[in-house]
């Protein structure tokens, strides 16, 4: 009798460096964990591997002076603005820093009370407390700190205004909410936030910014033999060294096949992958909302396409089946699950259900499973995704 549903285990694996095999060293690693600790390899399984390994074994990376390169050759050299980037040491600072070295002035528009992703600059009950509407009022630096005082990240203890000052000496920060506002100071602009940049960028563009790119227009193509990403360009990048950043992976769907192929040869069974970045979930405390990737997976198996197609079984287990307990409450709960319409979009019945794409839900157990430090667990084996109450 299964007594499990889903369970995910992150499969340990050696440290990889450029030009590794990829898929077949985790295709021999599941294997070896298979038969090590005794878990059956079967259809519908799901391995998720992290964007970090397949970009690492890609070589897809670009140094300061291959990011300055492109920039200067698609806005030029005066004065360039950059909108809403994220406060992030990790997400931002390299790329901000290779910005600075391209242009005589570069004008950094943060938002506040938070950026994008929730990191806060200071505390939203200082805008009731101060009078100030963050809809409509705009900034200098010295103006900012004057009205709200200290910018120390509560968390990491950086000021950031002044962490995002030391990374070149031509740089001055305002803050406004309005993406219209870096027009004051020049119409060369590049958008950096990450999920709302389409909106940003219309809305520069009806301003009047004259060179106008987001992140993802930079680096599209090889600069100099770096790497580059032709959908997101630097979009989803992290530091790597001091002068150098790791890419969001290309060619993912490729890497996706070949390991899928691998896996279904040396076991028969039909087993989906998915590359995964961050999950798509928020922190309660913090408030920060974890996905500073440009998707949540960029590439996965067909299966792992569309959203959950599931009843709420406390809804009919207080509802229509109030009446039953017991094993008589079981059976009526699984034939129920078995005649569920194909599609329960509107119907009372998956009312409570969330309603996110399977691979943003996948993907988000995997980030989770995986960590980001040191467990050394870059690949994710899931087994029971597509079970139910009422399976077998």
């Amino acid at each position: 009798m299964r007594m499990t549903g889903v369970t995910a285990r992150g499969v340990i694996m050696p440290v990889f460096r450029e030009g590794d095999p990829l898929a077949e060293m985790i295709c021999n690693n599941i294997l070896a964990a298979s038969a090590e600790e005794k878990f059956p390899i079967e259809d519908g399984d799901i391995v998720g591997v992290t964007e970090a390994v397949v970009a690492r074994t890609q070589g897809n990376y670009a140094t300061t002076a291959q990011i300055t390169k492109d920039t200067q050759a698609k806005l030029g050299t005066d004065t360039i603005g950059l909108v809403f980037p994220i406060m992030s040491r990790n997400r931002f600072a390299v790329c901000l820093s290779a910005f600075a070295k391209s242009c005589k002035k570069l004008i950094v528009q943060l938002s506040y009370p938070a950026d994008e992703v929730g990191n806060q600059l200071i505390d939203p009950d200082l805008l009731d407390e101060k009078g100030v509407d963050p809809y409509t009022d705009s900034f200098t630096e010295e103006e900012f700190r004057k009205t709200f005082g200290s910018t120390v990240h509560r968390f990491t203890g950086v000021d950031y205004i002044e962490y995002y000052k030391s990374l070149g000496d031509n740089v001055e920060i305002v803050l406004s909410n309005d993406p219209a506002y870096i027009l004051n100071y020049t119409k060369n602009v590049i958008g950096c936030d990450i999920h709302s940049r389409k909106r940003t960028k219309r809305r520069l563009a009806a301003a009047g910014a004259e060179r106008l790119y987001s992140l993802d227009d930079i680096l599209t193509s090889s600069v100099d033999g770096s790497g580059y990403n032709e959908d997101y360009g630097l979009l989803g990048s992290n530091k790597a060294t001091e002068e150098k950043v790791k890419l969001f992976p290309r060619d993912t769907d490729s890497f996706v096949s070949e390991l899928h192929a691998r896996l279904f040869e040396a076991t028969g069974k039909n087993v989906e992958v998915m590359v995964y970045g961050d999950g798509g979930f928020k922190d309660p405390v913090g408030g920060i909302w974890e996905f500073a990737d440009p998707v949540v997976s960029p590439s996965h198996t067909p299966r792992l396409s569309g959203t959950p197609n599931e009843i709420k079984m406390k809804y009919f287990a207080d509802n229509d089946l109030s009446h039953l307990s017991g094993k008589e409450l079981e059976d009526a709960m699984k034939e129920m699950i078995r005649a569920k319409d194909k599609d329960l979009v509107g119907n009372m019945s998956s009312e409570g259900t969330t309603p996110r794409r399977i691979s943003d839900l996948v993907g988000s157990l995997c980030d989770l499973v995986s960590g980001s430090g040191d467990r050394g667990t870059p690949v994710v084996y899931i087994k029971g995704y597509f079970t139910n109450f009422a399976t077998k």
